[in-house]
C-alpha cells in the first residue's frame, strides 16, 4: 500500500515539473524596457530628459510609449538635453561684441535733450539787426577792501524753476544759440569748453571734472548701436548720446556771500556758485533722493551769461541777459543753509523736520541780514 502510494506521489511530481518546463533550455530577458534602460544613460539631461524607454514629442507631457528608443528630443525645445539650453542662447542670443575693425560715428541728437545740436538758421531770423548780444560782456565788480567788509554771512539758496517766477528758467525754444533752458545754456558752456565745473560732493570747487565726466553724471553715458546693412551685415556703429528729459532738472542750488561795505555804506550780495540738482532713481525704480550733478563757479559763468537772453512774456524786446537776472535778483529762491548761528555747519533740513518751519527759519534769517544793514542807520 505505502509503495503504490509513494510511486504515484513521484508521477504527479514528474508531470508537473515537465508542465511547468523546468527542463527545458532557459531563454534571455529580451524585454524592451530593460534593453532601453541598459543602453540609455541615467545621466540627467545628457539624452534627454527622462528618456528611458519613453518619446517625448514637442509638448510637455505628450509622451508615447516606445520600448529601446534613446534618440528621443526632450520636450523643451532642445536636442542636447534639459538645462542645456540657457547656454546655447547665452552664447548666440546675447549682446554681441564690437568689431574694433569696423569705423565708430558719434551722431549728436536733435530730439529736444539735452545737448543736443540745434542747426542755426540760414536766414536772419530776426526783423532787426542784433549785434549788441554778441558784445555784450559783464560788468566788472565793484572792489571791496578786506579791511572794508564788516559783516559777512553765508548763505545757500535753492531755486525751483516749478514757480510762475521762475518759469523762464525752463523756457523751451531754440535759438541759433541752442536750446534756451537754463540746464541746456550750462550744459552747452561745458562742452564748448568756455567754463570748469566741479564736483557736486562738495561746494568748495575742489575737484574739476570733465566734459565727458559731466555728461555721465547727467544723461548717463553714450550707447553704441551697430549699423545693418540690406543684408544684415554689420557695417559700423553709432555712439549716440543717451537721452534724458531736461524738464526732470528743475532745481538749482545757490552759494552766495552776503557782505557789509562800510566805505559805500551798503550791502553786496556776490553769488559763488550755481549747482543743478535732480532727483535720481535705480533701474529697480528706487529712489536714491537728490543728487548735485556738479557746481559752477559763478565768476566764471558770468561771461556766458551775458549772451543768452531771458524770456520776457510780456515783451519780447525787453529781455535781459542771464546774467542781469541774477545780478538784479529778479528769481525766487529759498534759504536752505546759512551760518548765521550755524556752529555744526548744518542744514535747515538736518534739524527742522517740518518743510513749513524750514521756510519760515529761511525768513527768520533773511530778516537777519536785513536788520543789520538797518540797525546801522540813525533817524
Amino acid at each position: 500500500m505505502k509503495t503504490r502510494m509513494f510511486k504515484t506521489g513521484v508521477a504527479l511530481l514528474m508531470s508537473f515539473l515537465v508542465a511547468a518546463g523546468v527542463n527545458a533550455q532557459k531563454k534571455p530577458r529580451t524585454s524592451g524596457t530593460r534593453a532601453a534602460r541598459t543602453r540609455a544613460g541615467s545621466g540627467y539631461g545628457n539624452t534627454g530628459y527622462g528618456n528611458s524607454g519613453y518619446t517625448t514629442n514637442s509638448a510637455i507631457g505628450d509622451t508615447t510609449k516606445k520600448k529601446g528608443t534613446t534618440t528621443a528630443p526632450s520636450g523643451y525645445g532642445n536636442q542636447s538635453g534639459y538645462g542645456n539650453s540657457g547656454t546655447q542662447a547665452a552664447a548666440t542670443g546675447g549682446a554681441q561684441p564690437i568689431n574694433s575693425n569696423l569705423p565708430v560715428t558719434v551722431m549728436k541728437s536733435s530730439g529736444s535733450g539735452i545737448g543736443d545740436s540745434v542747426a542755426p538758421s540760414l536766414r536772419n531770423d530776426n526783423a532787426v539787426e542784433r549785434q549788441l548780444v554778441r558784445d555784450r560782456v559783464p560788468l566788472a565788480y565793484e572792489n571791496i577792501r578786506e579791511d572794508d567788509a564788516v559783516y559777512r554771512q553765508r548763505v545757500w539758496r535753492e531755486i525751483d524753476t516749478r514757480e510762475k517766477l521762475n518759469l523762464p528758467f525752463r523756457y523751451a525754444a531754440n535759438e541759433d544759440n541752442g536750446n534756451q533752458r537754463f540746464i541746456s545754456i550750462l550744459y552747452n558752456a561745458i562742452q564748448s569748453g568756455d567754463i570748469t565745473v566741479f564736483s557736486g560732493e562738495d561746494d568748495r570747487f575742489t575737484t574739476p571734472l570733465t566734459k565727458e565726466q559731466v555728461a555721465q553724471t547727467i544723461t548717463g553715458g553714450m550707447d553704441t548701436v551697430p549699423v545693418v546693412d540690406i543684408n544684415g551685415e554689420v557695417t559700423g556703429y553709432q555712439a549716440r548720446q543717451r537721452m534724458i528729459e531736461p524738464d526732470s532738472i528743475y532745481r538749482f542750488r545757490l552759494k552766495e556771500e552776503w557782505i557789509f561795505d562800510k566805505e559805500s555804506s551798503r550791502m553786496f550780495v556776490r553769488i559763488l556758485g550755481i549747482a543743478p540738482v535732480m532727483r535720481k532713481y535705480t533701474s529697480t525704480g528706487v529712489d536714491v533722493g537728490d543728487v548735485t550733478l556738479f557746481w559752477a563757479y559763478y565768476p566764471d559763468l558770468r561771461p556766458t551769461l551775458a549772451k543768452y537772453e531771458v524770456y520776457n512774456g510780456k515783451n519780447y524786446a525787453g529781455r535781459m541777459s542771464w546774467e542781469e537776472l541774477f545780478e538784479s535778483r529778479f528769481f525766487s529762491s529759498y534759504i536752505t543753509k546759512s551760518t548765521i548761528d550755524n556752529a555744526f555747519d548744518r542744514s535747515l533740513k538736518e534739524y527742522i523736520k517740518d518743510p513749513l518751519f524750514r521756510l519760515l527759519e529761511g525768513d527768520n534769517i533773511k530778516e537777519k541780514i536785513f536788520n543789520y544793514e538797518q540797525d546801522l542807520w540813525s533817524y
